[in-house]
Order: structure tokens, then C-alpha cells, then sequence
């Protein structure tokens, strides 16, 4: 799965992965009133009305906005409490998203931030990547149950040929608090899950890099150096560009000598584009082209900061 997402990286010249996390602040209100009209009629049970008509919009959304930038970048990443706070019709909304998403050759990284004891963890695991529910090509994990919270993913991974990321260092202003604290041998914790994530990796290598990638967030360039030198064959997902501060300049620490070896995510910065002064000419009926050109800048950004304008990531042609 790993070389999937390389060569989606590499045909699209894009280290990009747009984040469809719709806020129902982020949904023009036109697509609000078509998604209140298709809910007309009767309500399935144990659903609220309003559930069912956010999740219609949500989804309707989600659409447009894949259309718009599909061709443009490898891989999208719905989070999935944006639609676990809309219960079932939100959990439907999810499931189609992810099926739209593959259908337009798109790779899904579900971020889901699953991590429990064995037998619970197997159970997400086979929930989110083993087709019998979700079936995204990659999941996000928490690793702070430890060894027995990981290991079962990477089990559902070697049977179905899917991948995780898991969370190293966030990109939250308050991660440091535990990740940042340094252990008995000086290392900060989020050191010593990186050398962990680098251990089960060695036993899923597709080529130079592992099946289990990391989290690691675009807000912490220096952490990220260090992060690099630790976990040499293991793939980045950056989250933190943009709206949550993190430049194109940080980047340049996550990324190997061939101009791979991480994804970094836009959310909001690239699905709300249209709420931007930059953006704004679009208006709200053109909020999926400004999304458009908001990934287009991404790319040229993380292009020109990382690599100097020249184009790197279609080094297989």
C-alpha cells in the first residue's frame, strides 16, 4: 500500500493529502437547503432529522470538493469524528465518502486515531481496513496502549495489503506535555515511540519504505529532523500546514533526498478556501474551485520552499 501512495505522489507531482473534515461551518448554505429538501419523507429509524440532513450535506460537500482536486493529489483523509458527531447517517456519510474517494483512484487514509488492548484493536483494525465496514487503504493509530495496541493492525495490514500511521508527535500546541518528556536514558517520549514505529516497520518493508508510517506534525520542524534520523524507512504524515501555522519551509526536515518519504495534510486551509481573502472572488457557489486553487498553491509552495521551484516528485518518469 506504501508504494500506492508513492506512486500517486509521484504521477501527480504532489506530496499532498487534503483533509475532508467538514465543519458544518465550512458548508455553503445552499447545499444546507438541498440536503434539507432530499430529507424529506420518512426518517430511518434512530435517526434525527437534523443528523440526516448535516450528513446529506456533508457528503454532497465531500463530492464537489473531490471533483475538484482528484486529479490534482494522490490522497484525501476524512477524519472521522466530523462524521461520528451525526450517528448513523453520519457513519453512511463516511462509508460513501471513503467509496467516492476510491472510485475516483484516490487513496483514503482514514484518520481515526484507533489504539486499545489486543482483542479491542483487532476489531478496529478489521473495522477500518479489512473491508468489512470502512475499507480505507490507510488508518491512523494511537500507540500509547503499547505493543499489544499495534501489533494487531499491522496483522489486518499484512493480510490485506493497508497501512497505518502511527502517532508520534502531534502537531497539537499540547502534545509536549507527554511527548516532549524526557524518559530515564534522556530520550523525549515521542523519541522513543519513533524508534518503536521504526522496529515494526522493519517487519513491513514494500521497497525503501515500511507499511507503518508516522504522525508527525508540521509544527515541530526540529523534532521532525530528529524524527527523520531515527525512522530512516518510514513514511511521514504531516499534518499542521497551513491553518495550524506550519509553512512550507518547515517541511524540508520530513522529507528524504529524492524529494519523498512524507504526505503533508491541508484540512480547512484547503476545503474552506473559499472563507479566505485570497479566495473570496470565488464566493460561496465557487467553493470547490477555490479549493482547487488553494491545493494548487499548496503544491507550488511545498515545491518551491523544499526543492527550490524544481519539480522532484515524478522522478520515476
Amino acid at each position: 500500500m506504501i508504494q500506492k501512495l508513492i506512486e500517486g505522489i509521484i504521477k501527480k507531482d504532489a506530496p499532498v493529502v487534503v483533509g475532508l473534515d467538514p465543519n458544518l461551518s465550512f458548508i455553503p448554505g445552499f447545499i444546507l437547503t438541498e440536503a434539507e429538501t432530499a430529507a424529506e419523507g420518512d426518517i430511518p429509524p434512530y435517526c434525527e432529522k437534523e443528523n440526516v440532513i448535516a450528513a446529506e450535506a456533508v457528503f454532497q460537500f465531500n463530492k464537489k470538493i473531490t471533483d475538484a482536486v482528484c486529479d490534482l493529489v494522490p490522497a484525501v483523509k476524512p477524519q472521522v469524528a466530523m462524521y461520528e458527531q451525526f450517528g448513523i447517517p453520519g457513519m453512511i456519510a463516511y462509508r460513501k465518502t471513503v467509496e467516492y474517494c476510491r472510485s475516483k483512484g484516490l487513496i483514503v487514509i482514514g484518520d481515526v486515531k484507533r489504539g486499545d488492548i489486543g482483542s479491542t484493536s483487532e476489531a478496529y483494525a478489521r473495522g477500518h481496513l479489512a473491508g468489512t465496514a470502512f475499507d480505507v487503504d490507510f488508518a491512523t493509530v494511537n500507540p500509547y496502549l503499547g505493543s499489544d495496541g499495534v501489533k494487531p493492525f499491522i496483522k489486518i495490514c499484512k493480510e490485506h495489503d493497508k497501512g497505518i500511521f502511527v502517532l508520534v508527535k502531534t502537531s497539537n500546541p499540547s502534545s509536549g506535555e507527554f511527548q516532549d518528556v524526557l524518559t530515564g536514558d534522556g530520550r523525549a517520549v515521542y523519541e522513543l515511540v519513533g524508534s518503536k514505529v521504526n522496529e515494526w516497520g522493519a517487519d513491513c518493508m514494500e521497497g525503501v519504505y515500511s507499511n507503518v508510517g508516522a504522525v508527525v506534525g508540521a509544527t515541530y520542524p526540529e523534532q521532525a529532523r530528529i524524527l527523520r534520523k531515527l525512522m530512516p524507512h518510514t513514511f511521514i504524515l504531516a499534518p499542521g500546514y497551513g491553518a495550524q501555522g506550519a509553512t512550507a519551509k518547515d517541511l524540508s526536515g520530513f522529507f528524504d533526498a529524492d524529494g519523498l518519504g512524507a504526505i503533508v495534510n491541508s484540512s480547512r486551509g484547503i476545503i474552506a478556501a473559499y472563507k479566505k481573502d485570497a479566495y473570496a472572488k470565488y464566493g460561496e457557489e465557487g467553493f470547490a474551485d477555490a479549493a482547487r486553487a488553494a491545493a494548487v498553491d499548496m503544491i507550488e509552495d511545498l515545491r518551491g520552499a523544499i526543492h527550490g521551484g524544481r519539480t522532484v516528485w515524478n522522478i520515476s518518469r
